[in-house]
């Protein structure tokens, strides 16, 4: 069972940087696309940012200059940088993978349980 776990959440006040991380954990064979997805209370989940695995990004076009994606395809690891974070991006931020558990086995795709970030004004 692969099980997608984010750490780096907090809070921090407006200004602030933090950088999220996201690992998978179990037996997994290959990741493709992995992305960062967020919720705001009351909001629907929405994209933040994406990453293949050749490294070529997507980021939000309301989010770019100040979060960057990227991903360590050694341990599998993603990250989400955020800089000058605002009280508007106060959220669960979400990690989301493509996994392909096993040679034999067809792509899934997997959630973490998230993270909360909280920015203060």
């Amino acid at each position: 069972q692969v099980q997608l776990v984010e750490s780096g959440g907090g809070l921090v006040q407006a200004g602030g940087s933090l950088r999220l991380s996201c690992t998978p954990r179990g037996s997994l064979y290959k990741i493709e696309d992995m992305a960062w997805y967020r919720q705001a209370p009351g909001k629907q989940r929405e994209l933040v940012a994406s990453i293949r695995r050749d490294g070529n990004t997507n980021v939000a076009a309301s989010l770019k200059g100040r979060f960057t994606i990227s991903r360590d395809n050694t341990w599998n690891t993603m990250y989400l940088q955020m800089n000058t974070l605002k009280p508007e991006d106060t959220a669960i931020y979400y990690c989301n993978a493509n996994v392909q558990p096993l040679p034999w086995t067809t792509f899934q795709a997997f959630w973490g349980r998230g993270t909360q970030v909280t920015v203060s004004s």
